[in-house]
């Protein structure tokens, strides 16, 4: 069983409650969760399959502002010890 692939993005404060409505209403693309609530810093949990679909979106939120950056990183909980 593949693993979730893993991302953090720093969303635009105002556009927060955009981007959870927009991925939410996408059946198994992803999973996002507020990671830091002071710098707008989320994390995202992308199903493999859906990879290039989710960066296309991404990609598009970045163009219009509401991303301000986003980068795939190791999935932390795949670390010894990982806390949720």
């Amino acid at each position: 069983m593949d693993s979730c692939l893993y991302y953090q993005a720093h969303i635009n404060k105002k556009d927060c409650w955009f981007f959870v409505a927009i991925f939410r209403s996408f059946e198994h693309l992803a999973f996002d969760r507020t990671l830091d609530k002071t710098s707008s810093l989320f994390e995202i949990f992308v199903s493999p399959s859906q990879q290039k679909l989710f960066e296309a979106i991404m990609a598009g939120f970045k163009k219009e502002g509401v991303v301000l950056d986003f980068k795939k990183l190791p999935n932390r909980l795949l670390e010894p010890g990982a806390m949720v």
